[in-house]
């Protein structure tokens, strides 16, 4: 089942994928369930938002995939390196991103995201895909020269509409089966199979949940593969995952102050 968050008629509301229709839900499936509402709106009539807005975090990982880590002139850590985005970073799907005018170097990061559907404190591995909602794909946009001149990353990973989200929330989704790739005006730039994911969904899940409670809406984003690299304004950069969709979004720069 895929989910979708979208706007109709001056208002915003969530639906079951079926071919070209969405089948109108009666609220929000994290607390309201999948009651239908009776109501279908054509895909071509509605507006594609971001799947969820987190109710209070994104957790990302950094340095999940070795080529990666190498590229950015280290070693992949033991265990999971979290960081965290606000949730004012999220956009959705054809939303622009933002360049800030303090960042010269400001690149993608295509990543398969985690939607938590349910509590999850001190989960093992064994049980943490019980507390997961589904899936979706994530772009951790990363303002990279911020990065390196702040030493760490909060900054450099939240600003706003540094963290588009979508296009919907896959409920049946196989990371095992799958491939992740981030193009930039067509052209591949990163291209790797989930496997190949140092620290998998059900232990980043464990760990995660061992520091902070996981409230259901919040989003986990799992790492980016090898090919990390910057885009400018007027760019397209699509985010593609085999039975997920593609993430598109369009780049612009901020207003410089005069």
């Amino acid at each position: 089942m895929k989910i979708a968050r979208f706007s109709h008629d001056d208002a915003i509301l969530f639906g079951i994928v079926d071919d070209t229709d969405l089948v109108v839900l009666s609220g929000d499936p994290l607390f309201a369930g999948y009651e239908p509402t009776g109501d279908r709106v054509p895909i071509a009539d509605a507006v594609i938002l971001a799947p969820v807005i987190p109710r209070s975090k994104i957790v990302c990982v950094g340095k999940n995939y070795h080529d990666h880590a190498a590229e950015m002139g280290g070693v992949a850590p033991e265990e999971p390196l979290l960081f965290l985005k606000p949730n004012t970073a999220v956009i959705g799907p054809g939303d622009a991103i933002v360049r800030p005018s303090i960042s010269d170097q400001t690149e993608y990061e295509g990543e398969l995201a985690v939607v938590i559907g349910k509590v999850a404190k001190n989960v093992t591995q064994a049980d943490a895909l019980d507390h997961v909602l589904g899936y979706t794909i994530a772009n951790d946009v990363t303002a990279r020269d911020l990065q390196r001149k702040d030493g760490q990353w909060s900054r450099a990973k939240g600003f706003d509409t540094f963290c588009p989200l979508g296009p919907t929330i896959s409920t049946d989704f196989d990371p095992s089966v799958a491939t992740i790739e981030t193009r930039v005006n067509g052209e591949v730039r990163q291209k790797a199979p989930l496997t190949d994911m140092i620290h998998s969904v059900e232990a980043i899940i464990e760990h995660a949940s061992a520091v902070f409670t996981l409230l259901p809406g919040d989003v986990i984003l799992t790492g980016t593969p090898a090919g990390v690299g910057t885009f400018d304004a007027g760019d397209t950069v699509e985010v593609e995952i085999t039975g997920l969709g593609i993430l598109r979004n369009t780049v612009r720069d901020a207003v410089r102050p005069s």
